[in-house]
């Protein structure tokens, strides 16, 4: 705080506050939030929290009941930090009428992003949060391996999305914050949401699929075909394939992110696909699915060892089919350790 010039950071309920405190309470309309000096901490609670805080906070809490307005709670809390801030930092994802209560009270100062101060903090895992995140990993094999087998003639995408959740469930996580399943023409839309349609034969399946296991996320994409992959579809998965392989060589500590992304993008353009790889190649995985570092091409950023993100070309052909094979990747000295177990080769199923 002091290095960007912050007086005080406020963190609202969410990564960055489970970051700090080791838990982080439910998003809704109460306020809750905590409040970080250069000296001293304090929260601001609903009543309802305040048991569950003291398990993991030991600064003073200011709480007020539901039927109580928080701004005496939340002045109290700030004139305890001694605190008439320049420069406050607030969540990223702050609620509105939470950040228009804070500016209320504190009218003089200016404002910045709370990422600023705790992306970078977050950015390089420690040792019990890579093995959180191998655990994660793991689960999302197991998740994405059911899914890929749930994908039978005739089954609906939601029905291999749950397969998928279920699977997962079973092995004790947390949460799916996500389960892509795209089936057919479905395979070029990125970030399709699974619907009613059937599997057809002849086409081609995706599934990605987060887990969080321990507060740690995974994030992992593999591609099944119903039926003998034709030689188109062979040769775009090969592509893909080949730019994943060049990421994978490129991410090394100080390489610019950037870097990473070129040499993905660079495969997939002398292939003759480049308009069709419409997203970056990556993006760091934690706490939350999506964090520092971001690997897209106008990223300097370098990257550091015990970093870890998500490396993830694709291919998207609109109204044909898309390929993305996505690996997470811990970078180490010699370069990235890749955290799944599961081949990336296309799992033909239903072979006549």
């Amino acid at each position: 705080m002091e290095e960007a010039g912050y007086d005080l950071a406020v963190l609202g309920p969410g990564e960055d506050f489970r970051y700090l405190a080791g838990w982080t309470p439910m998003a809704d309309e109460r306020l809750c939030l905590l409040l970080v000096g250069r000296d001293r901490e304090a929260v601001v609670a609903p009543q309802l929290n305040v048991e569950a805080l003291r398990q993991f906070v030991s600064a003073p809490t200011f709480p007020y009941g539901d039927a109580d307005h928080p701004g005496q709670a939340l002045e109290d809390a700030l004139r305890y930090l001694r605190e008439a801030p320049r420069v406050t930092a607030v969540s990223d994802d702050l609620r509105a009428d939470h950040l228009l209560l804070l500016q209320r009270h504190l009218s003089s100062s200016r404002w910045g992003l709370a990422s600023q101060l705790i992306s970078p903090l977050r950015a390089c895992k420690d040792p019990a949060e890579l093995e959180a995140l191998r655990r994660a990993a793991a689960v999302a094999d197991h998740g994405v391996s059911a899914g890929l087998s749930a994908c039978r003639l005739g089954a609906t995408e939601l029905e291999v999305a749950e397969a998928a959740r279920a699977a997962v469930a079973a092995l004790g996580a947390e949460a799916v914050p996500f389960v892509v399943v795209a089936s057919g023409p479905h395979t070029a839309l990125p970030h399709h949401q699974p619907s009613r349609r059937r599997i057809q034969p002849g086409e081609p399946v995706l599934v990605d699929l987060g887990a969080r296991v321990d507060g740690y996320c995974s994030d992992l994409t593999r591609m099944a075909f119903l039926g003998e992959p034709p030689a188109r579809y062979h040769a775009v998965h090969g592509v893909v394939e080949r730019a994943l392989q060049a990421a994978l060589e490129a991410a090394r500590p100080g390489v610019p992110a950037a870097e990473v992304d070129r040499a993905a993008r660079t495969v997939i353009e002398a292939a003759g696909y480049g308009p069709y790889f419409v997203h970056r190649t990556g993006h760091g995985l934690g706490l939350s699915v999506h964090e520092a570092p971001s690997v897209h091409a106008a990223n300097p950023q370098a990257l550091q060892e015990g970093m870890v993100f998500t490396l993830e070309p694709g291919v998207y052909l609109p109204g044909e089919f898309g390929v993305r094979l996505e690996e997470a990747v811990v970078l180490r000295a010699s370069g990235p350790e890749v955290l799944s177990r599961l081949p990336r080769q296309v799992a033909v199923l239903c072979r006549n």
